[in-house]
C-alpha cells in the first residue's frame, strides 16, 4: 500500500469494546505481541472524524515496540501480517483513558488504518 488510507466516517454510536477490521490481509510475517512494528498509520476521532495523526503527513513510516503503545494497539495489531492494512477502532479505556485524563484525546474512542510493513 502506497497511498494514505481514507477512513470513512462512522455511523451509530461507538463501541465500547474494540473493534478490529482488516482491510487487506498481508501475506508476509505475522506481528506477535511485544514485536517492534514498522508501520504507517493515520488516527482520526470517531466522534468528529478529524485527523489527530499520522505518519503518512511526515512522510515515513514510524517503528516502535508493541508494549509501548496503547492498549487498543497491543490488542489489535498481534496476528495481523506484513503487507497488511487494519482498522482498529478504539474506546477509551484502551486509548488515552476516560475524560480527564491529561491527554488531548482522553475521553474519546479512536480509529486508526495501519499498514504493517514490517515486525521483528
Amino acid at each position: 500500500m502506497t497511498t494514505k488510507p481514507e477512513i470513512d466516517f462512522p455511523e451509530g454510536p461507538a463501541p465500547t469494546e474494540l473493534v478490529i477490521q482488516d482491510l487487506v490481509v498481508g501475506d508476509g510475517d505475522e506481528a506477535k505481541p511485544g514485536d517492534l512494528v514498522d508501520v504507517h498509520y493515520v488516527g482520526v476521532s470517531y466522534d468528529t472524524g478529524d485527523e489527530f495523526d499520522s505518519s503518512w503527513n511526515r512522510g515515513e513510516s514510524i517503528s516502535f515496540p508493541l508494549r509501548g503503545l496503547i492498549q487498543g494497539w497491543q490488542d489489535g495489531i498481534p496476528g495481523m501480517r506484513v503487507g497488511g492494512r487494519r482498522q482498529l477502532i478504539i474506546p477509551p479505556e484502551q486509548a488515552y483513558g476516560p475524560a480527564g485524563s491529561g491527554h488531548q484525546l482522553s475521553g474519546k474512542t479512536l480509529i486508526f488504518v495501519i499498514d504493517l510493513l514490517g515486525t521483528r
